[in-house]
């Protein structure tokens, strides 16, 4: 770590993953509990691992992922104009169908993030929380690096889920390119709260195939952090809050696709 710095340990799982059968067992396992419930699961479980790398799953709870939106199939739009796609992406997302039209968007950069201290990443939490309240009753969406509500700052934004509870779309984005993928909130029990509130949630995996981020359309227009936060203008280089009104999200379940545009 850096010097005179204390830097948290964090579990890769890499021989589990890499070097035993739990994956592909994981993978099969799912799929048929998806298949019996007709949609996506969520699942807890243990696994007890023997001496001689052998292992037992057992499975203790199950239930649907039941997300906002379902229902009719969206028709996605056709033609994808880069220069007004805010984010695109082919079976990388969770949720249902939706079409939504976004009226403010507040975007959290990930570079200038990364670079802040573990105080100021703090603060940016507790601006978020202040954003939320202002915005309550609009359909806004928060973007930022990692995962949302995390307990350590250096893999996202450490709000409480109170922080964000009016948001009606949160994105969390993982980016291989600035070194900074860390595990996303799938299935975790703060998805599961943004389920049940009727947050829809997307996740951006930036720089994998099929997938489009560009935050211009946002970066293009004027940042209200400032009016809508007193005091915060020191921030301003980290959070950008646009009035996005005119952009829509679209997401078809059936077909796995997401798309954000003007």
């Amino acid at each position: 770590g850096y010097k005179g710095v204390n830097m948290p340990y964090i579990f890769s799982f890499e021989k589990l993953l890499k070097k035993t059968d739990f994956p592909a067992l994981m993978k099969d396992m799912l799929k048929l509990l998806s298949k019996v419930y007709d949609y996506p699961v969520d699942i807890e479980f243990t696994a007890n691992f023997a001496a001689n790398g052998s292992f037992k799953i057992n499975l203790l709870q199950c239930r649907p992922l039941q997300t906002r939106g379902l229902g009719k199939p969206v028709k996605m739009p056709e033609y994808i104009n880069t220069s007004n796609c805010l984010f695109y992406s082919k079976s990388n997302f969770m949720g249902g169908n939706i079409h939504l039209p976004i009226d403010y968007t507040v975007y959290i950069g990930e570079q200038a993030y990364l670079e802040l201290s573990e105080q100021e990443k703090y603060s940016i939490a507790r601006t978020v929380g202040v954003l939320n309240q202002k915005l309550k009753g609009k359909n806004a969406m928060l973007i930022g690096p990692g995962r949302w509500g995390t307990t350590t700052p250096s893999l996202g934004v450490p709000v409480h889920f109170s922080e964000l509870c009016n948001m009606s779309v949160i994105c969390e984005v993982a980016s291989s390119g600035a070194g900074f993928t860390p595990e996303l909130s799938y299935g975790s029990h703060f998805f599961q709260d943004l389920v049940e509130t009727g947050i829809f949630y997307a996740a951006i995996f930036d720089g994998q195939k099929d997938v489009i981020f560009n935050p211009d359309p946002i970066l293009r227009k004027e940042n209200l952090l400032a009016e809508l936060v007193p005091h915060s203008v020191r921030l301003s280089g980290i959070i950008h809050v646009a009035d996005t009104k005119g952009m829509e999200i679209f997401s078809d379940i059936v077909t796995q696709t997401l798309m954000c545009k003007r």
